[in-house]
């Protein structure tokens, strides 16, 4: 077992590395990036990498995004204290707990709290989910969805912030349905072979598309996902 003292250590080479790089620039997504480390998040054998900035493969297919990718996203939700957010795929948690600080941070009342819905469509990343978020301490401020994603969840809407974690051939409506007046929607949108684009949907008068740029996510599945 690697000490954990070695983890922060090689964690905050990483997250030094990305304020360099100009990946991470705002306070409050550098100060989660600092104290949601992503090796909580990962299986013993996995630790020991939690700071290559690489995706990691979680099981069923699935892997827990690239620092630098998280870094990204985070930055492009423009994300806010108080903000309801609705994280479709929710992986090993983290990503999902890297908002919930930034939307509901530790040193501020309960009230003024933001919180996170995540949902999740396999089941054993539910139960992965949910266990890793309640051992680092975020239960309270996300709460995990078993279900389809690419349905939103409806039960929660409208969302200041939507981020999707997995790409989709195009947006789903109801995503854009649940979103608020005002608000963000992040969702990779491309083929089903790791070649997509990052585009950040801004509802305002109609519809305001951002292209940001090439990533490579695994493929959404359910009723407006990939079909395989």
């Amino acid at each position: 077992m690697i000490a954990t003292s070695k983890l922060d250590e090689d964690w905050m080479k990483l997250v030094d590395k990305l304020i360099r790089e100009g990946i991470l620039k705002s306070s409050k997504v550098i100060r989660a990036f600092k104290k949601v480390p992503r090796y909580l998040f990962l299986p013993e054998k996995l630790k020991p990498h939690a700071a290559v900035d690489t995706p990691l493969p979680i099981g069923h297919g699935q892997t827990v995004s690239a620092p630098h990718m998280v870094a990204i996203m985070d930055e492009a939700l423009e994300l806010e204290v108080g903000h309801k957010v609705l994280e479709v795929g929710s992986g090993s948690g983290w990503h999902a707990t890297t908002i919930a600080e930034i939307v509901a941070p530790s040193d501020i009342p309960k009230e003024e709290w933001g919180h996170v819905y995540t949902i999740e469509i396999v089941p054993y990343l539910v139960e992965m989910a949910r266990e890793n978020i309640k051992r680092a301490g975020y239960a309270d401020r996300i709460t995990v969805i078993h279900g389809d994603g690419s349905c939103g969840y409806i039960e929660e809407a409208p969302y200041d912030r939507i981020i999707v974690t997995a790409a989709a051939p195009d947006i789903p409506k109801p995503l854009i349905e649940q979103l608020r007046v005002g608000g963000v929607l992040l969702i990779p949108v491309g083929s089903i072979s790791f070649f997509q684009t990052l585009i950040r949907l801004r509802k305002e008068n109609g519809k305001k598309i951002e292209d940001l740029g090439g990533v490579a996510f695994v493929p959404l599945v359910g009723k407006y996902g990939f079909k395989i």
